[in-house]
């Protein structure tokens, strides 16, 4: 298996492959902020549920959701990357498709969605966009 520079856009593209493809779940290699990644997303109502399952190897199990055999997720783009940070202020915080998608950031707080952010009036590390 290759090494990996950016898990975290490893775990948003096979998120997206699944919804695609019409998987019931698909699994990744665990991490914890893969892990409030995957509460956010349950929270926002883009998944069913997840679980971390401690085996020889820790991975993730994520159920996407689907409403009528569509898929919730339309896409999602990953703003930040290892190579090229994306630093947003409490008030830079984006609208993603106008209000219909989250944004997820990584702040002094936790990982959080975009909304939260706000609210709490903090900024931080734009992870994703999700829609």
């Amino acid at each position: 298996m290759a090494v990996l520079t950016d898990p975290i856009a490893d775990f948003l593209t096979r998120f997206k492959n699944a919804c695609r493809a019409g998987n019931e779940e698909f699994s990744a290699p665990y991490s914890k902020i893969k892990a409030d990644i995957a509460r956010i997303l349950q929270e926002e109502g883009y998944i069913w549920n997840y679980e971390v399952v401690t085996d020889a190897k820790a991975t993730i199990k994520v159920k996407p959701k689907y409403v009528d055999g569509r898929p919730v997720l339309t896409d999602l783009k990953r703003v930040s990357t290892p190579g090229r940070r994306h630093y947003v202020g409490a008030g830079e915080v984006p609208r993603v498709m106008s209000g219909l998608g989250i944004s997820i950031l990584s702040t002094s707080k936790g990982v959080m969605s975009g909304g939260n952010a706000k609210r709490q009036n903090v900024g931080g590390e734009l992870l994703a966009n999700v829609w």
